[in-house]
C-alpha cells in the first residue's frame, strides 16, 4: 500500500467556546511522508487531525488531499464525503463498534463508504485482520479482545479502506502499558509501507523511529519542525525545550 498524493493544508482554524484551537495551521505532507506531531495536551494536535476528515468542522482554511480541494467554511457535504474517503482515522478509544465482530467493524466503511460488493469487501477484510496478526479473532466482539486487539482492529479499518491518509490520534494512549508495544509495532509495519501518516502521540522513542519530521504545536500553532535529530536532539523553541523535559524526549 503505497500513497500517491500528499495534502496540503492552508489557513485552518478552529474555534472551541470563543478560545482558537486552531489558528491559523499552514502544513504541507508530500505523498508517503510520515509526519508525527507532538505538544503538551490542550494545544489543538487531535483537532488538527479532526478537521482534516470534518470530525470537527473547521471555521476557516483550506485543505487539500490528492485531487480534492475544500474551502473548509462552505464545504459541501460531497466534498466533506470525498475527504473521508481519502483519510483513514484511527482513534484514541479504538471506536469500535460493540455489536459487531472484528470482521464485521473492518467491513462497515469497505461496504457502506466504498459501496464494495459484499463478498469483495468480505475477502479484503479477511486480508487485513491476517495482516494485523488477528485472522484468529474475526468472529470476536471487541469485549472478548484486548485493548491491544481492539486497537489493531481499529487501524486494520483505516487501512482496509486504501486512503491516501492515516491519521492516528494518540493510538497507545488508552492502552495498558503492556499493550502499547504490539500497537507500535503493527504502525511500524504501516510506516515501512510508505503510506502517507500523520500521527499524533506522546511515544517519542516511537517518534523518532518513524517519523520522516516531527512538528512540534503549542496554543493552536505549529512553533517548530525538521527531523527527529533536529526536534529531539537540537530544539530551538524554548517551550519546546520544556516540553521534551517533562516528556523525556
Amino acid at each position: 500500500m503505497t500513497s500517491t498524493s500528499g495534502i496540503s493544508v492552508r489557513g485552518l482554524t478552529k474555534t472551541f467556546g470563543g478560545k482558537p484551537v486552531l489558528d491559523g495551521i499552514d502544513l504541507d505532507v508530500a505523498a508517503g511522508e510520515r509526519v508525527v506531531v507532538i505538544g503538551p495536551s490542550g494545544t489543538g494536535k487531535s483537532t488538527l487531525l479532526r478537521c482534516l476528515n470534518y470530525l470537527d468542522r473547521p471555521d476557516a482554511g483550506r485543505i487539500t488531499i490528492g485531487d480534492l480541494s475544500v474551502d473548509a467554511a462552505q464545504a459541501r457535504k460531497s466534498e466533506i464525503l470525498g475527504l473521508r474517503r481519502r483519510t483513514g482515522f484511527v482513534f484514541q478509544n479504538y471506536a469500535l463498534f460493540a455489536h459487531k465482530t472484528a470482521l464485521e467493524n473492518i467491513l462497515e466503511a469497505l461496504v457502506t463508504v466504498q459501496r464494495l460488493p459484499r463478498a469483495e469487501a468480505v475477502a479484503r477484510a479477511r486480508a487485513v485482520l491476517a495482516e494485523t496478526g488477528l485472522a484468529e479473532k474475526a468472529d470476536s466482539y471487541p469485549a472478548a479482545l484486548s485493548g491491544g486487539q481492539q486497537q489493531r482492529v481499529g487501524i486494520g479499518r483505516a487501512m482496509a479502506l486504501g486512503a491516501e491518509l492515516l491519521l492516528f490520534d494518540e493510538p497507545t494512549s488508552a492502552l495498558d502499558p503492556e499493550l502499547v508495544g504490539e500497537v507500535l509495532d503493527l504502525m511500524r509495519r504501516v510506516a515501512e509501507q510508505r503510506q502517507t501518516l500523520l500521527v499524533v502521540t506522546h511515544e517519542m522513542q516511537f517518534a523518532r523511529e518513524i517519523a520522516d519530521r516531527i512538528l512540534f504545536m503549542h496554543s493552536g500553532k505549529i512553533v517548530e519542525q525538521g527531523t527527529p535529530s533536529q526536534i529531539l536532539d537540537a530544539p530551538q523553541d524554548e517551550r519546546l525545550r520544556r516540553f521534551l523535559a517533562r516528556t523525556g524526549g
